[in-house]
């Protein structure tokens, strides 16, 4: 646990964590605690005994806002993509009047992203640091969309050059990861909606307008992953038609090269009869005679087939 006072966006640590429980004559104090930190900030900080369990127990939680009489409870989930898998992290926070408690399982990139942003933006107050900290996670969930849109991209174009088995693997993974974050992604849009609308003590009124261009931004998001649902639907239908049109692909050329056999097949078959007088069965050159005219034969079958497309 690092307890800093925040002042004009410079860190100064503090030693003893009692110190943070007065508000400073300028600044606030960000607490920067693991889950097993709670022990000692709930008592200190009256964190109610819901919220503490919460961030106890439930390690992927649903985003949401509580209100509580001296704190607010804010869950926010920080998203990374490692072109594999898609994953979630909480971000619990504790916003109180001169303070904020960020609470976390593993290390969240977007903390450690903000330290220069409050520095560039001389952050002094808790609530224009959630606000930072919150348009961070949001922008990060844009940078996953553009990645996971170029993957659909790549991923068609490798269906329509190559069509694959793995492929199909690979399809309904994406679409269940997308599918599994657009039920994360409505709850989170409606926390920022809270932020943005209703009256909160604890959020300044001037703040309040850039917890609406967050809102928008998390709505541009959500279309953005209603769409990508779609196209996997389509990458679907695309992987199924192309490997119909390969079948049929492979079926024509089987076709094609049975039917070319099948002359060089009946003159092979007559020249196998056991009869006693065959045209050219006692010619010196009767052989070599058969056998070009079956590759002429051949070869004018092949060479209509390429000429009418049918190879």
């Amino acid at each position: 646990m690092k307890t800093r006072l925040v002042q004009d966006g410079i860190f100064t640590l503090v030693e003893d964590i009692t110190t943070a429980m007065e508000a400073p004559e300028h600044g606030f104090y960000w607490i920067d605690a693991d889950v097993e930190d709670l022990e000692i900030l709930q008592p200190l900080y009256h964190l109610h005994e819901l919220a503490v369990e919460d961030c106890l127990t439930e390690e992927e939680q649903r985003p949401k806002i509580e209100l509580y009489d001296s704190n607010y409870f804010i869950v926010v989930n920080s998203i990374r993509f490692d072109d594999e898998e898609i994953f979630l992290r909480a971000l619990n926070i504790f916003l109180g009047k001169h303070y904020i408690i960020t609470v976390t399982r593993q290390k969240i990139n977007e903390l450690r992203a903000l330290k220069p942003v409050l520095w560039e933006e001389e952050v002094a107050s808790a609530d224009t640091f959630l606000y930072h900290l919150i348009d961070l996670v949001v922008d990060n969930y844009t940078n996953v969309g553009d990645r996971i849109e170029a993957k659909i991209e790549k991923l068609e174009e490798d269906i329509l050059m190559h069509t694959k088995k793995s492929h199909l693997n690979e399809i309904i993974g994406l679409r269940s990861e997308i599918l599994w974050l657009k039920k994360v992604l409505g709850p989170q849009r409606d926390v920022i909606s809270t932020l943005n609308k209703k009256e909160l003590k604890l959020i300044s009124d001037p703040l309040k307008k850039y917890f609406g261009d967050i809102y928008e931004n998390a709505v541009k998001i959500s279309e953005t992953f209603d769409t990508f649902r779609d196209l996997m639907g389509n990458l679907r239908e695309a992987y199924q038609s192309s490997l119909s049109n390969r079948a049929n692909e492979i079926m024509r050329i089987f076709t094609a090269l049975t039917t070319i056999f099948m002359p060089l097949t009946f003159i092979t078959g007559i020249y196998g009869m056991n009869f006693e007088y065959v045209p050219g069965l006692h010619w010196e050159y009767g052989g070599i005679a058969a056998v070009i005219f079956m590759f002429i034969v051949g070869m004018s079958m092949f060479v209509l087939f390429r000429k009418k497309e049918w190879l």
